[in-house]
């Protein structure tokens, strides 16, 4: 599914989703990434959901998103609390959703100039151990 965008294009917008992959401004991605408006995708070194450690989330926390949107894949799941303490800690938010709601609510929350982090679970990336 194509998603257009009027007034965030200086911005890292979702523009598509595809089974498997995402576009962010139109560029295709087929590995794991997180994603802030301000910032180039960053690949994110998670391969399954199961894969998720705590140190996955304290790297996003560094950022100091005002909340990340956490995309589990074709079907929602939700992460236990303990791997997402540092996040919690800091009092930032976790929504845990599907790829495809997690790309579209990215987009809202970006375009209402949220500090949002988009993190999204599509396999491995590039030269990241499997």
């Amino acid at each position: 599914m194509k998603l257009h965008s009027s007034s965030t294009q200086q911005y890292q917008t979702v523009t598509g989703y595809f089974e498997g992959g995402v576009e962010i401004n139109a560029q295709p991605f087929d590995y794991s990434l997180t994603v802030t408006p301000e910032m180039p995708p960053q690949a994110w070194p998670v391969a399954t959901f199961e894969d998720l450690t705590a140190a996955h989330f304290e790297a996003i926390a560094d950022t100091r998103p005002d909340v990340v949107i956490l995309g589990t894949g074709a079907r929602q799941r939700f992460i236990h609390p303990r791997l997402i303490a540092s996040l919690s800690n800091l009092r930032i938010g976790v929504e845990c959703m599907d790829n495809q709601a997690a790309c579209r609510t990215y987009n809202i929350l970006m375009g209402e100039g949220r500090k949002v982090t988009l993190a999204l679970i599509l396999g491995v990336p590039p030269g990241a151990p499997a």
